[in-house]
């Protein structure tokens, strides 16, 4: 009996150690989240990516596997991380040649107007990214419309960047926010801005007119759904990105809580930086290689166990 409840009981621990540690099988090796992490709340901080000698390993690796498989994500994921480690001329020329061996991919467009737009080329970059609309309208959870508006914007100059310019709406110059978009509405554009900010600020870092003017803005759409605390959150970063309206304290103040004089980067969860889940990862390696040893030590029980 005492057997059977070890042998159940190692079995058990190894399920619940996978489970509770969120490991998971790896993703296909062509999928660029193998090069980063992202925070698992709804605030956004953009990817958290590995370090530039792991970045080079990997972009090598997908060029090798599209050489083996022919399999054009492999190329674009490349792409991808070339413009992570600002090799903007060198990204842009692989979309070209991606774009030449299959015309019409909505990740080549809008992977290569993030390059030029990076670049510096934002006319070129507005042109590319019409075309990823045009391609697939529903691309980036159908927020595409926001990145060419913030193109628009760059190309007009960032000084007078406003909600309006960027996502058509405006949220009053009150103390709160306010707005007639219904829930449903509100939430669309939520998930809409921060798709186009999760991109963008793993990207550019503070301080940068465009990005502060969304954060401000998705802080005014979330305080209206009623999370207020990540509202705060939202409203803090973009005063770190460099908005500086005076509504911005305002509204900083809406919500009692110390959150508003708490540095960005420790609202951050330890549970949600690269570290701790490589070493949660480890840990659950570790246990499950021990539970596997000791099924082998005692392997005669367990065979006649299960017999």
């Amino acid at each position: 009996m005492m057997n059977k409840l070890f042998f159940i009981f190692t079995i058990l621990s190894i399920i619940q150690v996978r489970y509770t540690c969120g490991v998971k099988d790896p993703p296909p090796p062509s999928s660029k989240d193998l090069a980063y992490v992202d925070n698992t709340g709804e605030v956004p901080y953009g990817h958290q990516f590995f370090n530039k000698e792991q970045l080079e390993r990997y972009a090598g690796e997908q060029r090798y596997g599209y050489y083996d498989t022919k399999d054009l994500d492999f190329l674009s994921n490349r792409g991808y991380i070339l413009i992570v480690l600002e090799r903007y001329d060198e990204a842009i020329e692989l979309f070209k040649e991606i774009d030449s061996i299959q015309p019409g991919r909505y990740s080549t467009y809008s992977n290569m107007g993030t390059a030029f737009e990076m670049a510096g080329n934002n006319t070129e970059a507005l042109q590319w990214i019409k075309k990823a609309l045009k391609a697939d309208p529903k691309g980036r959870q159908s927020s595409e419309w926001i990145h060419i508006n913030i193109l628009k914007a760059r190309i007009k100059g960032d000084r007078n960047v406003s909600s309006m310019q960027l996502i058509g709406q405006d949220f009053g110059n009150e103390e709160s926010p306010k707005s007639d978009l219904t829930p449903n509405e509100l939430k669309t554009l939520r998930t809409q801005i921060y798709n186009q900010l999760n991109e963008r600020m793993s990207l550019i870092k503070p301080k940068d007119k465009v990005v502060a003017q969304l954060l401000f803005d998705l802080g005014n759409v979330t305080f209206l759904e009623g999370k207020k605390k990540d509202a705060m959150e939202e409203y803090q970063l973009s005063k770190e990105y460099g908005f500086d309206d005076p509504i911005l304290n305002k509204r900083l103040h809406l919500y009692p809580s110390d959150l508003s004089k708490v540095d960005g980067k420790e609202a951050i969860h330890a549970a949600d930086t690269k570290e701790f889940r490589w070493m949660v990862i480890g840990l659950s390696l570790a246990a499950l290689l021990m539970s596997v040893l000791i099924i082998f030590i005692f392997r005669k029980k367990v065979a006649l166990l299960l017999k």
